[in-house]
């Protein structure tokens, strides 16, 4: 399985990358490290997109927000499923419950809080993958 991570933080990038190494499904990880590098990277890699995006929602140069809202208005990327992956401090229930709907409307598939556990970390990750599968062999 393809995954591709967009992310700034690089402990949380090594975590990830370990969480992967743990888990039973074979993977291969790419990374871009602020908005920009990832949506130029989609653009150079249009034709061969990968089966899953972890994106961050707070990153330099070009925010999660923004990116999701790029890919999903372009024909080339908007059928890549997006996971919403990001450090969220919640404020209260209800601009959380708001948040998560905007991105749902603007066409992510799920929203995934980074947990500060490392075994949770492995299982969110693997039930997002397993996720995926299991939506790729419904369309088949």
């Amino acid at each position: 399985m393809k995954i591709l991570l967009a992310d700034d933080d690089l402990d949380d990038l090594f975590f990830f990358k370990k969480a992967l190494s743990e888990i039973p499904i074979e993977t291969e990880l790419t990374t871009a490290h602020d908005g920009e590098e990832l949506m130029a990277y989609l653009a150079k890699n249009s034709e061969n997109l990968p089966d899953v995006l972890f994106l961050d929602l707070s990153m330099p140069r070009k925010t999660g927000f923004e990116c999701l809202s790029e890919i999903k208005l372009n024909d080339k990327f908007k059928v890549l499923p997006v996971i919403m992956f990001s450090t969220f401090y919640k404020k209260d229930i209800n601009f959380e419950k708001g948040m998560k709907n905007m991105l749902y409307q603007i066409g992510a598939m799920d929203y995934i809080c980074k947990p500060d556990d490392f075994e949770k970390l492995k299982q969110v990750i693997h039930a997002a993958l397993i996720s995926i599968i299991e939506k790729k062999c419904n369309t088949l």
